[in-house]
């Protein structure tokens, strides 16, 4: 399994007790503001915003902060920003492709951090359409393998979510990766649910199709450019294809 999932999965972990935290909260909030302005404030009949609400709550956002957030979106009080959402493609050093994805009231300022944070990296802004084509649309349900003291074995996620429509399961190393068609996703977090399994977070997300191994230098650039990208308030995502070997990912981790 690549170790850029690896990655990024041990860094969303570590996301929610760095100095990025309030960071990661506002946009959070955001995610949930914009899918209860698109599809209602009704988690049971709002998939999309029954998932941004739990990825707030796993990520410790307050429950105040998260219902003023639905209220706000569904327009059931004011305060709600006009959010647009934008994505912009480019390149991190050694042919990386990066798809950047924005929410933002700012489209010039959201174009101008984006472009800055690469370029200051060793990066580039790229034309519409020069990336995309290496990441293709995915549902990615998140599992950890300790489950209330017992260890998930992967025969039992399996049975559990091939019928609801997942491709593939990848082993993280404590966790799970669930990969399905976008379309089918909300129905595998739901097997994942009615099964009794705990998980740590469902969303549609760009996989890539292509890979680029990476040496250690190369994973550190990659990740520079991702940190500097991910510290604008107007950037919510950012997917690379970038893979970091297991060998490089332990020497990643003894820097930490």
């Amino acid at each position: 399994m690549s170790g850029h999932s690896k990655w990024a999965t041990t860094k969303h972990k570590k996301a929610v007790v760095d100095a990025k935290r309030s960071k990661l909260f506002a946009k959070l909030i955001k995610n949930i503001e914009v899918a209860a302005r698109t599809g209602g404030g009704d988690l049971t009949g709002n998939p999309t915003l029954y998932d941004a609400v739990q990825k707030a709550k796993k990520s410790s956002v307050p429950n105040n902060n998260i219902d003023n957030a639905v209220k706000r979106g569904s327009g059931a009080t004011a305060g709600g920003s006009d959010w647009e959402t934008i994505t912009y493609e480019g390149y991190a050093p050694g042919g990386v492709a990066i798809l950047i994805e924005c929410l933002t009231d700012n489209r010039n300022r959201a174009a101008a951090e984006v472009r800055t944070a690469l370029t200051r990296n060793g990066g580039q802004l790229g034309d519409p359409g020069s990336v995309s084509y290496v990441f293709d649309r995915k549902g990615v349900v998140v599992v950890p393998k300790e489950q209330a003291g017992t260890e998930l074995s992967e025969d039992r996620i399996l049975e559990v979510v091939l019928e609801a429509g997942a491709d593939e399961v990848n082993d993280l190393g404590d966790a799970f990766e669930i990969i399905s068609a976008a379309t089918d996703f909300v129905a595998v977090r739901q097997a994942v649910q009615d099964a009794g399994i705990d998980y740590d977070s469902a969303e549609a997300s760009w996989v890539p199709n292509l890979q680029v191994p990476l040496d250690l230098d190369g994973a550190r650039k990659m990740i520079r450019v991702i940190d500097a990208l991910e510290d604008s308030d107007d950037v919510q995502d950012v997917f690379a294809n970038g893979d970091i070997p297991d060998d490089v990912l332990a020497e990643l981790n003894d820097e930490d």
